[in-house]
């Protein structure tokens, strides 16, 4: 069985945002140091994995997902990144695709719904995906064949890890991040429900639908806080209902329908050459780049 990988690209940038000093420049004076991070991080993935097939996928926006028209609040709790790093987005994307990768990004569907319609593509052609990224929400993707890759960490999980991680099945995930709400995407959950109990529920009910379906039944579970647990669902169920809508990954976003277009292909050398020379980067960064070549 092929392998596609699909990698989260923005996790990347921000983390090459927040670790590399801002010391690089572009021929403008404009700061590029998530530019290096992330270019550095893709020399060590290719290298690494050498993979035939490869998709990176980018957040367009904070602000105008198909979410924030559902729920105006969703990420309403980020800071907006600053105009400097929006600029290193662009120049990260003409990096991924100058050195022979796929790239997608669109203003309605987030990286996540791309990388998620392009593993329910995938699956058409007979491939398993590798899904290059900490952010547990991809968990709602891993089927059995798949895994999840933690590549700073070196950390690997396929669905069994889903489990182990989580306390969930991959295909509960969404219903335990509707329970526990997410922090992070200010989406709200259930006040008061944890992963421990959010995991419990799912254990003994399945499902959301059946967990409020048989709601009558929680005071009785054996179950620290039931009564409690009891009430806030009856308090919230319509926020669980919503948080359930904002947690699950999009399966429609706008990808290549066929897998071959997500085939790796050789650096375009001159697109290359334009680019660093714009970004000014040092013959070491050039020199490892070209030497990358698609596993055909």
């Amino acid at each position: 069985m092929q392998t596609l990988h699909l990698i989260d690209s923005s996790l990347y940038i921000f983390r090459a945002w927040h670790s590399m000093p801002p010391e690089f420049a572009d021929v403008d004076g404009a700061p590029i140091n998530a530019v290096h991070g992330f270019t550095r991080f893709l020399c060590d993935f290719l290298e690494r994995v050498q993979p035939t097939h490869v998709l990176a996928a980018f957040d367009e926006s904070l602000v105008s997902s198909f979410r924030n028209g559902i729920y105006p609040a969703y990420k309403a709790n980020r800071e907006m990144p600053p105009a400097e790093l929006k600029v290193q987005f662009d120049y990260c994307k003409q990096v991924a695709a100058a050195l022979g990768l796929a790239v997608v990004f669109d203003e309605q569907y987030e990286a996540d719904d791309l990388i998620g319609s392009a593993v329910v593509m995938s699956r058409a052609h007979d491939f398993r995906a590798v899904i290059v990224s900490a952010d547990k929400d991809f968990g709602q993707l891993i089927g059995m064949q798949d895994e999840q890759w933690d590549f700073s960490k070196n950390e690997r999980w396929d669905a069994h890890g889903v489990k182990r991680r989580m306390g969930v099945r991959p295909d509960q995930v969404v219903d335990y991040l509707a329970l526990t709400g997410d922090a992070v995407d200010n989406i709200p959950g259930v006040p008061g429900i944890g992963p421990k109990t959010a995991a419990s529920l799912l254990a003994h009910f399945g499902t959301l639908v059946a967990l409020l379906l048989r709601i009558e039944e929680v005071p009785y579970l054996r179950l620290r806080g039931a009564g409690q647990v009891y009430a806030r669902l009856k308090a919230h169920r319509e926020q669980a209902l919503l948080s359930q809508t904002l947690s699950a990954i999009a399966l429609d976003a706008p990808v290549p329908g066929h897998i071959d277009a997500l085939r790796r292909r050789d650096p375009d050398s001159a697109a290359l050459d334009i680019l660093f020379d714009r970004l000014r980067f040092g013959p070491l960064t050039r020199s490892r780049c070209r030497a990358l070549r698609a596993n055909t």
